[in-house]
């Protein structure tokens, strides 16, 4: 399958449940902190294409600054282009966990969809 890269953020309850499900199904990944290592505008561009799932999908829709920000508004209004942008500035905006494999883009820890995609 490659490489695996597994964007997560060490304090979410999700990606530690997520984690724990990789470990247990014996699935090698490169670990990413977001908090520490943002994704770019072109990582964000990738994976939105590659995933099939419009962009409003990739935001923390529960996290502080997407509420503080009433980005919400803006994911109705702007250009995907600056969604992106927007996206890249801040990890904790990132909706999380997320898996890159050669062919998918998974958001969010789905266990059903997990399985499907990596242990299929």
């Amino acid at each position: 399958m490659g490489k695996i890269l597994f964007v997560q953020y060490p304090k979410c309850g999700t990606c530690q449940k997520a984690g724990k499900w990789l470990k247990e199904n014996n699935i090698t990944v490169d670990s990413r902190n977001i908090a520490e290592n943002n994704p770019t505008d072109t990582e964000l561009t990738e994976w939105i294409e590659k995933s099939g799932l419009p962009i409003n999908k990739f935001f923390n829709t529960s996290g502080k600054i997407y509420k503080e920000q009433n980005i919400k508004e803006r994911v109705k209004n702007d250009s995907t282009k600056d969604l992106i942008k927007l996206l890249a500035t801040n990890g904790m905006l990132v909706k999380r966990p997320i898996i890159v494999t050669d062919k998918a883009v998974l958001v969010g820890f789905k266990e059903d969809e997990w399985k499907d995609s990596l242990l299929s």
